[in-house]
């Protein structure tokens, strides 16, 4: 099969397409032919090995137990192991592999806790780019958080993946959201539910004269000590500097729940090829993207 393969740390070149052995599914896991994956910031600091701690968990000097990264991906299932109860052969699905990684491939395998069914009326592509920004966006706001009716909520660094969804999350829970980005991404932000949204660039949130109860730095570029000025008593501040959340199934289906409703959607900037995945990397690593960048799977087979 065709895979994304790195054998050492650097720029988005190091990534090679190369033909590796297809993976045989345990007998707790599926098979996945995937169709589509996307690439996170998770991706790029595993590529760049940055920061550097990283290479004490995959190789000092170069990648050792991940060569394939991916943490997104959707696709039809083709072979099922024997105690695998929830899916069948032919499910259209869709989740993540967390920091195994391994999506920027034809195929992954993966136990059934790791995914969900694809959300009906959407793209494999869309569908790819829901479990990470999705999930961690819900970790945060209802885990962490605790997000209630009628609160003030800024979420800021709110045109990424997880801020599009942590937008469009706090205003399913009925709070009103006032939402920090570039002057550049202030009609999409706008498009999400957002009822004000403030240009970084242009003012600083912590001088305003408002309370919220909940601030939530999905950028990891504002601190605690400037977000506690702005925080109502009893507030919450929340950040995700310090890794993205551990999904689980339920939260899959409940993401999934909602994009069916119409209550959140994917938010894709750009679309690449597997064969683009460096061009992918480069725009991603930027730092600019709107929601998610999506990379398309094609299999030789595929009409």
């Amino acid at each position: 099969m065709k895979a994304a393969v790195y054998t050492k740390y650097g720029p988005p070149e190091v990534l090679q397409l190369k033909e590796v052995d297809k993976p045989i599914p345990k007998k707790n896991e599926v098979l996945i032919k995937i169709h589509a994956t996307t690439v996170t910031a998770g991706d790029w600091r595993m590529r760049k090995a940055d920061p550097f701690f990283i290479r004490f968990i995959n190789g000092l000097f170069k990648p050792g137990r991940i060569k394939i990264l991916g943490m997104e991906l959707a696709g039809e299932i083709e072979e099922v192991g024997k105690e695998v109860t929830l899916f069948k052969k032919g499910d259209q699905v869709f989740g993540s592999t967390g920091f195994r990684m391994g999506a920027y491939a034809e195929y992954q395998c993966l136990t059934e806790n790791k995914l969900a069914m694809k959300p009906a009326g959407i793209s494999y592509e869309e569908a790819a780019a829901i479990s990470v920004g999705g999930y961690t966006a819900l970790y945060y706001l209802k885990t962490k958080a605790k997000i209630r009716k009628g609160q003030k909520v800024l979420i800021y660094g709110a045109s990424g993946s997880v801020g599009t969804y942590a937008v469009q999350l706090a205003k399913y829970y009925e709070t009103e959201v006032t939402a920090v980005c570039s002057s550049s991404n202030i009609e999409l932000v706008k498009s999400l539910g957002a009822d004000e949204v403030i240009d970084y660039k242009r003012e600083d949130y912590s001088e305003r004269n408002v309370k919220y109860d909940i601030i939530f730095d999905v950028a990891g570029k504002t601190s605690h000590s400037k977000g506690k000025k702005v925080l109502a008593p009893g507030g919450k501040y929340v950040t995700v500097n310090k890794g993205l959340a551990k999904g689980k199934r339920e939260d899959l289906d409940f993401l999934k729940d909602l994009v069916e409703k119409g209550k959140i959607k994917p938010v894709v900037d750009k679309r690449y090829e597997l064969e683009q995945i460096a061009d992918a990397h480069r725009y991603v690593e930027k730092g600019h993207k709107k929601g998610n960048i999506v990379i398309s799977v094609t299999h030789e087979d595929k009409i």
